[in-house]
């Protein structure tokens, strides 16, 4: 038994777990009896604990009951129970008593807080396990390849609402102001999945899809905002039992918005949990990135009913494929009930963050050795989920769509209600294609970074060869096999690429090396491209290559906006984020060479901005929709465009717009040239939003707001605890990637880093710190790398090292930019 994996002499098979929380005292109490199969005679029991106290525990074998002494060790979470003799093979139960505390960490069994509709605070007691915290809320085999099922009771207040995995099977009053509330037995789970909520909560009526009942659990009065979630629920289930070919694991399904979370959303077989503003949404107010933001994100965690919750990772090294096979179904699933959103273009930017990190020398291989919780806690980065969903799409376009679909159905099918390793998935693709699948993708999942194909035409004849692709220029002699795309201008031509250089006869004239931008990998051809003739995505994908070379210094920064020229008519949404991404960082790393890169930016705005206007035509699709409101905003905010601002401060004063598209716009124009009142008049209505998505655009442009008074004064209700422990860390971020903001965010950040690691959720420490990518030429370069060898962060070390390294292209760029 290693110092962090349990012994397999004894495995759990039934847990009947029993809750008391007390929502004044913020506590618990508990039992748990776990059906065991002893497997070796042992007299030592080990299991999971941390932040409990054991009040009791025996165990029960052919119906005698013997006391068990038990010790916790914190430091390694580990119940340790001692029997005075050796236990013989075969069964027997454990019985445990404990208690906890309802922590505000948003871990384990936690606390959160909500304000009813006579103002006062309220607080619903729920979960968060995912990857070790079960742990925290009773104890348990808490390693993902020991499932077992699970009957859970809750003894509640009366007049609250609880909800778990299971349906509720019984709800009995105990007579002293509290019910027995029961539900149904689980399917064999990890523990990591099991989940239960208790409070001042509403739910929907039940919809039912296809026999499934699905609700949306919500804090009071906010029905109105479930009817978008629920019909993308309907949508999503249906698609994914039809595409995977198994009926809706769990009998029901619950969706459960919560007040404070420190993911996005949890898949807790049939008890999701979700931060509000990725679950209700009024679609009246919100914005089309916020409406694609919940369809996604939903869509995604029903995507884990099976990939996941069904059929679960053996280990933590394995979660890139729970998580990235989530990914790329999320966009399949949402492209398959709105295609004119056109998700896979809206992919780009996700798929560009990836190979962002993927070009470092500190990047990690998709699958890694996890040995500890803090190894655990740091896979759930860019690399697994948008990488991982990356390469998964790549092998589904190389392979085909039908046959990639037959292979996951029948990986499904041999290892339903099991856990696998992802040779178990080859293996499945392999039988069903015939194509050397493991070999193919060895190298993707086990080896960091990426390739760079090159392309030369020599009288219709494309010799294509690869070489590493890094911010660094080094070849470390690293070569994937890489499925490549050609497009032509008489169709697509497939080739596998692999060490050496292969030479395609071109059917047509070469348009692109990677058609619809679905390799994952940059691209170098020496003919010029022809916009023309590319799809939106692998335009994006062309503006995108050409800032990854500048970041690499094959390219004069002060050039690319000139590059950019060459799209300036263009009219989809990916293309133009994709542009500004470039032209948003040469801001941000050089804020004194701001007003020549705000004509630059002007001059590229100028004929989008005066086409789309302020006002939606008649039968505008939501994609332009949504490019309005993103060239709007960098006008506003970039470009500095006098019009745009006027514009933005009338409607502010106004009240607000008509059309949500440009509502982000307004508020952020007006952040940006805002003054106090302006400040003042973002604050009243940030408190008084109406829907969570109205109240995180004014949080986010609180930080947006200048001047030092205002943003001491917003750091300190982030340290007060007035801004919630969720939205912390990402609202620090913020403000550490603001050109203005970012030296007073620092100091605060490590004035404060005591408390801030303490209070707010581990896993977030190092999202926060992305924020340190800007801090260049804000004379503070030294002092951060000091900070940092100082105070390692565990659970996200390699996050940090990244992004400590891309500051330094940063600087380097910054650099070259101001010569």
């Amino acid at each position: 038994m290693s110092d962090h994996r349990l012994s397999r002499d004894v495995l759990p098979r039934h847990y009947a777990l029993e809750l008391r929380p007390d929502l004044d005292e913020h506590t618990f109490t508990g039992t748990v009896a776990i059906d065991v199969e002893v497997a070796t005679a042992t007299d030592r029991i080990t299991c999971n604990a941390a932040e409990l106290v054991v009040l009791d525990a025996a165990v029960i074998v052919d119906g005698e009951r013997t006391a068990l002494s038990a010790s916790l060790d914190e430091a390694a979470e580990r119940l340790v129970l001692l029997a005075p003799s050796p236990l013989a093979p075969g069964r027997a139960r454990l019985e445990l008593a404990f208690s906890g505390l309802l922590n505000d960490r948003l871990r384990g069994f936690y606390r959160s807080t909500l304000v009813g509709a006579d103002g006062v605070e309220q607080t619903v007691a729920t979960t968060q396990f995912q990857s070790t915290d079960a742990r925290r809320a009773f104890p348990c085999f808490d390693e993902p390849d020991m499932k077992a099922s699970f009957g859970v009771t809750l003894v509640v207040p009366e007049d609250l609402l609880a909800v778990s995995n299971g349906a509720e099977v019984s709800r009995t009053p105990l007579g002293d102001g509290t019910d027995r509330v029961v539900f149904a037995d689980t399917i064999e789970l990890s523990t990591y999945l099991v989940a239960f909520v208790v409070g001042p909560m509403e739910a929907t009526d039940p919809v039912d899809v296809d026999g499934v009942p699905v609700r949306i659990i919500h804090p009071p009065g906010r029905g109105d905002q479930t009817a978008f979630a629920l019909e993308v629920a309907a949508h999503s289930l249906r698609w994914l039992a039809d595409w995977y070919g198994i009926d809706v694991p769990g009998g029901k399904v619950d969706l459960v918005a919560l007040p404070d979370f420190a993911f996005g959303a949890m898949e807790n077989l049939g008890c999701i949990t979700f931060r509000e503003v990725l679950l209700l949404v009024d679609p009246e107010s919100a914005d089309q990135r916020e409406l694609e933001s919940v369809a996604s994100v939903l869509s995604h965690e029903l995507a884990h009913l099976w990939f996941g919750d069904l059929v679960t990772m053996r280990w933590w090294n394995g979660i890139w494929l729970n998580e990235a096979f989530a990914t790329f179904m999320e966009m399949k699933a949402v492209e398959a009930w709105r295609p004119d959103w056109d998700v896979w273009a809206g992919f780009g930017a996700a798929r560009a963050a990836a190979l962002d990190v993927d070009a470092l020398a500190s990047t990690r291989p998709i699958e890694y050795p996890v040995v500890t919780p803090a190894d655990a806690e740091s896979m759930f980065d860019v690399l697994t989920y948008q990488k991982g969903a990356a390469v998964v799409r790549m092998l589904e376009q190389f392979l085909g769509e039908e046959a990639f679909r037959d292979g996951v159905r029948r990986y499904l099918a041999d290892h339903l209600g099991g856990n696998t390793d992802n040779e178990d998935l080859w293996a499945a693709l392999e039988t069903t294609t015939g194509q050397p699948v493991g070999d193919l993708m060895h190298d993707w999942i086990f080896r960091g970074g990426f390739p760079l194909v090159e392309a030369t035409v020599d009288d219709g004849r494309c010799t294509l060869s690869q070489r590493p692709f890094r911010y660094d220029g080094l070849d470390n002699g690293s070569r994937w096999q890489v499925p490549v795309r050609l497009r032509t201008t008489a169709g697509e031509q497939r080739v596998l690429l692999g060490d050496d250089p292969v030479v395609v006869d071109l059917a047509g004239t070469l348009v692109t090396v990677n058609a619809g931008a679905a390799g994952f990998h940059r691209s170098g051809m020496e003919a010029p491209h022809d916009p023309g003739r590319l799809t939106a995505v692998e335009r994006s994908m062309t503006v995108d290559d050409r800032w990854a070379d500048t970041l690499a210094g094959r390219h004069d920064p002060a050039a690319f906006a000139g590059f950019a020229a060459s799209f300036v008519d263009d009219p989809d949404l990916a293309v133009w984020q994709a542009v500004l991404r470039g032209i948003g960082t040469l801001d941000l790393v050089a804020p004194e060479h701001h007003r020549p890169l705000a004509s630059e930016a002007g001059g590229l705005l100028e004929g989008i901005v005066g086409r789309l206007g302020w006002a939606p035509a008649d039968g505008e699709d939501d994609r332009t929709r949504q490019l309005r409101g993103v060239v709007l905003a960098a006008a506003g905010t970039l470009a500095d465009d006098p019009g745009v601002i006027a514009e933005a401060r009338r409607r502010w004063s106004s009240g607000g717009s008509t059309d949500p598209a440009v509502d982000g716009a307004v508020v952020a124009v007006v952040a940006t040239h805002g003054d106090g009142a302006d400040r003042a008049e973002c604050r009243r209505r940030f408190e008084a939003s109406g829907s969570a998505q109205e109240e995180q655009r004014h949080l986010r442009a609180l930080a947006l707001f200048g001047g030092l008074t205002e943003v001491e004064a917003l750091l300190g209700e982030v340290h007060d605890g007035t801004v919630r422990t969720q939205d912390a860390p990402f609202l620090l971020r913020s403000l550490l990637a603001h050109r203005h903001h970012r030296a007073v965010a620092w100091r605060s950040v490590t004035d404060h880093w005591e408390d801030l690691t303490g209070r707010l959720p581990s896993n977030s420490i190092a999202r926060m710190l992305e924020g340190v990518r800007a801090l260049v030429g804000a004379g503070i370069d030294p002092e951060v790398d000091r900070f940092l060898d100082d105070h390692p962060v565990p659970q996200g070390a390699l996050m940090v090292a990244q992004h400590r390294e891309r500051r330094g292209v940063n600087v380097r760029l910054r650099t070259r930019l101001l010569g």
